[in-house]
């Protein structure tokens, strides 16, 4: 396994390290230089230690679970975190992050909303920590006017890094669900406003080729979608800055929903350049 060689080895470089701080200075230096060292060399000798014991704990505490994630076992993880999450009780923001995503990955979506119904009376701000993920639930099994509803009632309620990406997904599953009104109301108002290139690109984008044709005012909605498409290109240049940008946001389960718009998006935006 990867990550257990890579702590073993980590390790070894760590006792190394520890024994030639110990040795080395006699050897090489008379006693005097040698105690000087040492006033010097105990203190990170023991925060070396302690460091490693740390790391050995946390390995020891968490060997199942990493050991799972790597081989990628995903209704075994399951099992592994609902003894953890539902039977012991700990309903921590990474058990329920992770226990939420193998549902979603092995496409058991009642499950996903078992786990919100017992997390919302046991711990209810991992609900909204974990947003994301709980309302792609509502998205992968096609509940589009639940989704736009769960969007809408936690974006508030989530802290400011994901904030606009709720308000997006507000946008986005009202436009699936056919609300186009509620859709467009959000992507223009992100298009002009937010401060996150993707976000911006992306209700720039919708509401050239969605929102605008079922649109009361397409002028407006044209000229929202032209202001935001002007707004990402000054700052992300060109495709490959698209790509980093779209890099960081990680593997999570609501990023592959929007993969393909994100894609769309770059031509988009780029298509004259």
């Amino acid at each position: 396994m990867k990550f257990k060689y890579l702590i073993i080895a980590f390790c070894i470089i760590i006792i190394i390290v520890i024994l030639s701080a110990v040795f080395l200075p006699p050897l090489i230096s008379g006693q005097l230089v040698t105690a000087n060292i040492n006033m010097f060399t105990i203190p990170v000798i023991i925060f070396i230690a302690l460091t490693l014991a740390g790391m050995t704990v946390f390995l020891l505490l968490n060997y199942r679970l990493l050991s799972l994630l790597e081989r990628e076992d995903w209704p075994a993880l399951a099992y592994y975190l609902e003894q953890k999450v539902f039977v012991k009780g700990r309903y921590t923001n990474r058990n329920v992050k992770i226990l939420a995503s193998s549902y979603l990955i092995i496409s058991d979506y009642q499950s996903v909303l078992k786990l919100e119904s017992k997390a919302q009376i046991a711990r209810p701000s991992v609900i909204s920590k974990n947003a994301l993920i709980f309302g792609s639930a509502r998205i992968l099994s096609g509940a589009y006017d639940e989704a736009a509803s769960f969007f809408r009632t936690h974006r508030e309620k989530c802290n400011k890094d994901i904030k606009q990406w709720m308000r997006w997904f507000c946008g986005f599953t009202s436009l699936l669900s056919g609300n186009f009104v509620q859709a467009e109301s959000e992507f223009i108002s992100l298009a002009v406003s937010s401060n996150n290139a993707l976000i911006t690109g992306l209700s720039a984008y919708f509401l050239s080729t969605c929102s605008e044709k079922k649109s009361s005012n397409p002028e407006k909605c044209r000229n929202m979608s032209d202001s935001g498409k002007s707004r990402v290109v000054k700052s992300i240049k060109n495709p490959a800055g698209w790509k980093t940008e779209t890099e960081k946001l990680g593997t999570d389960i609501h990023v592959a929903i929007i993969k393909r718009y994100l894609d769309e998006t770059c031509k988009w935006l780029f298509e004259s350049k």
